[in-house]
């Protein structure tokens, strides 16, 4: 079973090269993608063969964990026997090539784990890479939908911005001798830029509107990615449920907050925020405020997991508006280094009072504190990856690791974000949330159910991209430009928008399933620590094997 396992990982690192990197495997940071014919042809040959040992293999006497990986493993390669085979990925979709050529290169720059001529030496061949691949996107993608080409050209000007002021402004702040490393990036600037012509040219005009998967396929990523035995019409009905509960509740307590409407009292949260010199500051000190809270209140092991807030690095500013650029990226699950740097949206204190007064406004403490502290970089996220670091499932160790334009494999999801909507709710239960910041939740959790509808709808057809937009405007509460940028995402990914509400309401399900068998030997920070020890992997697989076995003993 070992053995199967080392050759799935070792197929998985060989294959993907630039989500190795993020992971921490750094045997192929000097590789991009191949999406040649016949290294396709290998990856799928390498899969089947995978798929057809594993049936052979015999069962008796695995672990609980041993089980888990080889169902996950099995899973993940039918999944992506259906994406290799699909529009979604590398046959249709030209800004997956964009994000591959540009994180591989971000990646090997955004953490110290390696000696820095070490990394420069790989963004060089990564670079001189990058033509090769976006010749095979050339030849493989005849049709795309227009919203993911046009999205993919704005990634070309991310990257382009990148490649120019970028790497001149790395070079000089790290002091690297960078002449093959400048030369490098400009033959890409040149690929990047012949490939955005391209998109414009020829690919746009020949765009398409086929966003959805189709009702087979997102029912087999619920099955064999998710493992919910739930079908897509019952997720719907419950999804369409929770979102009339979280309007409802948010019309009637609008006047808790002395507002007409609840856009009111929401607007009220950017009248609080930090001073210009105490903003970056304050995600630090919110940060120590919530974990203080969190081990008093014994809500689960708190690890020993440093975090750094810092400005984003000034040579990826330019870039970064057009990218898939986090502030929080999962560290790497392998060869990390000691402290993990979370990249803090930068304040430009050389602009005039007014335009700060107005990003201090978008940033407020609110934002810090829920999305940044609570959500990513501190008790949701963070912790969980820690966990999962140390988890006995291998899976579970790497699947929730952000790579180039999604997490390493979509098992993870419902554990990584359901964990983090769910935690942010524990925080609210320990009080750490003002009265309106529980209300925002409210506004919050009105959004995941709706990105649930839309992920269901826009996959099976029923709604266009056109009718994801305007529900996210009308039943999300969303502005127009992040109603746009969320279903084209959604459309690019499918399963991954349900995935957030689904995780967080099934660990409170188990929650309240143990709470009610246990009675008072249950424990809150046992319950967590046991549930985070599975790692990343579906919610649905976890609380099967705890509502199996936990305070049976």
């Amino acid at each position: 079973m070992n053995a199967w396992l080392d050759e799935f990982f070792a197929h998985y690192y060989r294959r993907r090269p630039v989500n190795a990197t993020f992971i921490g495997v750094h045997s192929y940071d000097h590789l991009l993608p191949d999406y040649s014919e016949r290294a396709v042809e290998e990856t799928v040959a390498e899969m089947e063969g995978l798929l057809a040992r594993l049936g052979s293999l015999p069962t008796e006497g695995l672990t609980d964990f041993e089980r888990l990986d080889l169902k996950l493993a099995a899973g993940y390669l039918r999944s992506q026997l259906w994406e290799f085979n699909s529009s979604h990925f590398h046959r249709g979709n030209p800004s997956h090539y964009v994000g591959e050529a540009v994180f591989g290169v971000l990646g090997l720059f955004l953490t110290d784990y390696a000696p820095l001529e070490q990394r420069a030496e790989a963004a060089v061949a990564r670079l001189e890479a990058t033509p090769a691949l976006f010749e095979q996107a050339r030849t493989n993608i005849r049709q795309a939908p227009r919203a993911w080409v046009e999205k993919a050209i704005d990634e070309c000007d991310g990257a382009l911005a990148l490649l120019r002021q970028g790497i001149d402004r790395l070079i000089l702040d790290h002091g690297i001798a960078g002449g093959r490393l400048r030369a490098a990036a400009d033959r890409a600037c040149d690929s990047f830029a012949s490939f955005q012509a391209w998109l414009r040219a020829e690919l746009l005009p020949a765009s398409n509107a086929a966003y959805a998967c189709g009702e087979e396929a997102f029912d087999l990523l619920l099955r064999e990615a998710h493992c919910i035995a739930l079908g897509a019409d019952e997720l719907l009905a419950y999804a369409q449920g929770q979102l009339a509960e979280a309007e409802a509740y948010l019309v009637a307590h609008a006047a808790d907050f002395g507002a007409a409407s609840p856009a009111e009292a929401l607007a009220r949260l950017e009248d609080l925020h930090p001073s210009p010199d105490g903003y970056y500051a304050s995600f630090a000190a919110l940060w120590e405020q919530a974990r203080a809270l969190a081990i008093s209140k014994g809500l689960l092991t708190w690890p020993d997991f440093p975090i750094r807030y810092v400005a984003q690095p000034a040579w990826v500013r330019d870039a970064a508006p057009k990218l898939y650029f986090l502030p929080y990226r999962a560290p790497a699950a392998f060869h990390r280094p000691p402290v993990h740097d979370y990249l803090v949206p930068p304040l430009d204190r050389s602009l005039p009072e007014e335009e700060q007064e107005r990003f201090l406004r978008a940033v407020h403490t609110e934002v810090i504190k829920l999305n940044h502290v609570v959500h990513h970089g501190g008790i949701g996220h963070h912790v969980q990856n820690w966990h999962a670091y140390r988890s006995r499932s291998r899976i579970g160790q790497v699947a929730a690791v952000d790579c180039a334009s999604r997490i390493a494999m979509l098992c993870g999801g419902t554990m990584a974000e359901g964990w983090a909507v769910y935690a942010t709710g524990l925080m609210a239960e320990a009080g750490f949330l003002t009265p309106l910041e529980e209300y925002a939740e409210v506004q919050t959790r009105r959004r995941m159910c709706a990105r649930a509808v839309v992920d269901i709808q826009l996959h099976r057809g029923v709604f266009s991209l056109a009718d994801a937009e305007r529900y996210y405007q009308e039943r999300g509460g969303m502005a127009a430009a992040a109603a746009h940028s969320e279903a084209v995402k959604n459309s690019m990914n499918p399963g991954a928008a349900m995935m957030y509400l689904y995780g967080c309401d099934r660990i409170r399900e188990l929650r309240r399933t143990l709470e009610a068998r246990m009675g008072s030997r249950f424990s809150l920070r046992h319950f967590h620590d046991t549930f985070l020890s599975y790692g990343s992997i579906p919610v649905a697989l976890i609380a099967a094997e705890m509502e199996r076995s936990f305070g049976h003993v």
